[in-house]
């Protein structure tokens, strides 16, 4: 990427904008075979992407349920330690989630710091966006319901949890 540089919002192969999405051994072949890319630069793509994470996650998920050794009672063990420094880097429909906490010495939070898909795949959903809506919003007409999903479809490709994460209970105001 820093062989490329920025330059600006494009799409393009030579452009340094990237995203982040799941991705799997089992059927990706087939995916990029169908799609004929390789990376896939479709937004869309991300939702069969997904289906093949799930279904390499069912495959696997016998295996440790099989394994002798976590039946043994000790397999858990709590630590009554205080941890200073934490990260968890789990994978989630959404893609890489990466967590760091610090606490201090009282076990409570002092620094919390996220980085999330949506952060990484910002600059390619604000360019989704921008393409769906140039593509179907006509100037001096209204945006239908329709027209909206679209718009929403793109966004939703590259983190389907974005829309339900921002919803708000509505508040009365005095």
């Amino acid at each position: 990427m820093k062989k490329i540089g920025w330059k600006v919002l494009i799409e393009s192969k030579d452009s340094a904008i990237y995203s982040v999405a799941p991705l799997a051994e089992a059927e990706y072949e087939r995916m990029y075979q169908t799609l004929d890319s390789k990376p896939v630069y479709r937004a869309l793509a991300t939702h069969w992407a997904r289906l093949i994470e799930l279904r390499y996650a069912a495959e696997r998920l016998l295996e440790p349920c099989r394994d002798p050794k976590n039946a043994d009672p000790n397999i858990r063990i709590i630590s009554r330690a205080t941890t200073v420094d934490g990260v968890g880097i789990p994978e989630a429909p959404r893609g890489t989630l990466i967590h760091h906490y610090q606490t201090g010495e009282r076990g409570m939070t002092n620094k919390v710091n996220l980085i999330v898909s949506t952060g990484n795949n910002n600059a390619a959903i604000y360019m989704s966006i921008k393409k769906v809506t140039q593509a179907l919003i006509q100037k001096g007409k209204e945006a239908t319901e329709g027209i909206l999903d679209m718009v929403e479809m793109a966004y939703r490709a590259y983190d389907p949890c974005f829309v339900c994460a921002t919803h708000a209970l509505p508040v009365r105001c005095p």
